[in-house]
């Protein structure tokens, strides 16, 4: 009765995510699409490092809480800002910033490199991964430019016996003290991506090594065997400039991890002067969220979002919350708003 209890305890904890995804999802998605995506890797002329964290379903004990930092830049790029002369730097008058150029540099292709660490916490359930990528981007035309990115990495899992609670607590059940709990899987994840000044697009796979994870086998069909779900992200995001000062940002991501289903985030965003944003996302059948940020300097941005929950999850919590703080090392353009994962 105590193995099937804990059993029942640890399916639930890994199933904290929405929908079951076994990675986390984040409101904010198109400040770092790197999260999901390799292909982004050095995607920008300077270093872009970011910190961030979520708190999911506030109030509600044992509820997700993610934190993450990511470090990705351009390796042997020309210091150009790509196929563009001049747009969004700190250099140049708002008005002149939102304008094209019509001096064209020649785009020459280049390598990125990034670092990645991810920590979530579910109840007595923690998942830490830390992995390395690599992209090359190639020019297809003057404007329109292809990378694909490949991301290594490790995956640990672990279980704090002290928060499990079991029916009998003067027995200890081997199938919480005996460590199977505790692994260490590898981690793969490929991506494509394809830009241009106004928009992107891309599709990437992770966890697409499905190593058996000992703690979720439970012998039934639907196990799936415990093997790490496979998941998939498709993302696409198109920028307008309708005014001198104003731009809007509309964007989707669809994430698929069978057996789960599919979770769509959509996403409007307003950007005023390349320096101050606001926006709008809808989760299918999950949350609406409100969100802002702000692009301090060549150095700094920070950004903050709010989720209320539609489900039925939303009587027992008090939303979610994400901050995400940037910094553009090595930026010696000074860009304020990035140029290409806006």
């Amino acid at each position: 009765m105590n193995k099937l209890l804990a059993l029942g305890v640890m399916c639930l904890v890994a199933a904290g995510s929405a929908f079951a995804q076994q990675r986390p999802q984040y409101t904010q998605y198109t400040l770092n699409n790197y999260l999901a995506n390799p292909a982004i890797t050095g995607i920008e002329d300077y270093a872009d490092l970011k910190l961030g964290t979520r708190h999911q379903w506030s109030g509600l004990e044992g509820a997700p809480q993610s934190y993450y930092v990511t470090l990705h830049m351009p390796i042997n790029k020309p210091s150009s800002g790509g196929a563009y002369q001049g747009r969004r730097t700190g250099g140049l008058a708002k008005e002149a910033s939102m304008k094209p150029s019509n001096i064209y540099r020649r785009s020459r292709s280049h390598h990125g490199f990034g670092l990645m660490a991810m920590s979530t916490e579910t109840g007595p359930l923690k998942r830490g991964s830390v992995s390395a990528s690599y992209a090359y981007h190639q020019p297809i035309t003057r404007t329109l430019k292809v990378s694909a990115g490949v991301q290594p990495g490790i995956i640990q899992y672990s279980l704090d016996p002290a928060k499990v609670k079991l029916a009998n607590n003067s027995l200890h059940d081997p199938a919480i003290y005996d460590g199977r709990a505790n692994e260490v899987k590898f981690d793969l994840s490929m991506g494509l991506w394809l830009y241009s000044r106004n928009f992107y697009a891309g599709v990437a796979g992770a966890q697409l090594v499905p190593s058996k994870r000992q703690l979720l086998t439970d012998n039934t069909p639907s196990d799936n065997d415990g093997a790490l779900q496979q998941h998939y992200y498709v993302t696409g995001g198109y920028r307008l400039d309708v005014a001198p000062y104003i731009s809007l940002i509309p964007s989707v991501m669809v994430k698929m991890a069978q057996p789960s289903p599919a979770s769509v985030d959509a996403t409007m965003k307003v950007v005023y002067g390349d320096r101050l944003w606001a926006g709008v996302t809808y989760r299918h059948e999950e949350s609406v969220a409100a969100m802002a940020g702000i692009n301090i300097s060549h150095l700094l941005d920070l950004a903050y979002s709010y989720d209320a929950t539609t489900s039925p999850l939303g009587q027992a919590s008090a939303g979610s919350h994400e901050v995400v703080l940037g910094f553009k090392l090595r930026n010696t353009r000074k860009v304020i708003c990035p140029e290409w994962a806006w």
